[in-house]
């Protein structure tokens, strides 16, 4: 039976295969990513960032079943302001990926933390998506990005990427009893193919140039001090030997 929406195909058994490992990944990195404000763009039917220790965190989508209502091009939310966002497929399903980005990179926070969950196309699951006989359905039916572009567009917003991994090295197939057979190909994938994984989870954190950390006051002032003290005892010492190589005329 088709899947009308990319929520509808995580409930099927490829689907659910595919999110429990998203999930995985997920509780594992998203517990050490603090701040004040969070965002998962997309897919609000599930909650990835549970783990997450943020206590405002929000879920936004342009249909309805989320906190907040918006396109992804157009949040809601002021100029940087958000500490980490979640984009779980949101670029190969919107219209303008680009632009997706750089409504995010809008919000955020200097220093703050963006995770990218992507189809990779240069898989056995992207050649799926143009060549499958299911190809105009979800998900196959997204406009793939693949992982090189995806980090040049996040070095041309100013984005750093600091880790991320590849999932998924079994063939997409349908039936579950498979799926599980077929679990060994994946470290053997981490192993001998690691770009071949279906699925790509990006880490990035967005760089400032000028941006300095603020330090307490007191450590400002000892370091003012320090090099004052240092000077006093320099030129101290040089008059006590000025004054020692003096000569006494009687």
């Amino acid at each position: 039976m088709p899947t009308n929406t990319l929520a509808d195909w995580f409930a099927t058994p490829l689907g659910a295969y595919l999110l429990e490992k998203e999930r995985a990944y997920l509780d594992d990195v998203t517990p050490d990513i603090f701040g004040f404000h969070a965002l998962q763009l997309g897919l609000p039917q599930f909650d990835l960032l549970r783990e997450n220790r943020i206590t405002h965190r929000m879920r936004i989508d342009a249909g309805g079943g989320t906190d907040v209502r918006a396109k992804p091009t157009e949040l809601p939310i002021a100029t940087q302001s958000i500490d980490l966002a979640l984009l779980p497929h949101t670029l190969e399903f919107a219209e303008e990926p680009h632009a997706v980005l750089r409504e995010i990179d809008r919000v955020m926070m200097p220093e703050g933390r963006i995770v990218i969950l992507g189809f990779n196309p240069w898989s056995l699951w992207g050649l799926r998506s143009v060549f499958g006989p299911a190809r105009h359905e979800t998900p196959w039916n997204g406009k793939f990005v693949s992982l090189l572009r995806v980090k040049d567009w996040l070095a041309l917003l100013g984005f750093e990427v600091s880790a991320g991994r590849l999932v998924c090295y079994v063939p997409p197939v349908k039936n579950e009893a498979w799926l599980r057979r077929m679990s060994f190909m994946e470290p053997a994938g981490d192993r001998w193919w690691a770009v071949g994984g279906a699925v790509y989870m990006l880490q990035a954190i967005k760089r400032v140039r000028g941006v300095r950390l603020i330090t307490p006051a007191w450590h400002e002032a000892a370091a003012r001090e320090k090099p004052v003290a240092l000077a006093a005892k320099r030129e101290g010492a040089g008059a006590s030997s000025r004054a020692g190589s003096l000569k006494i005329v009687k």
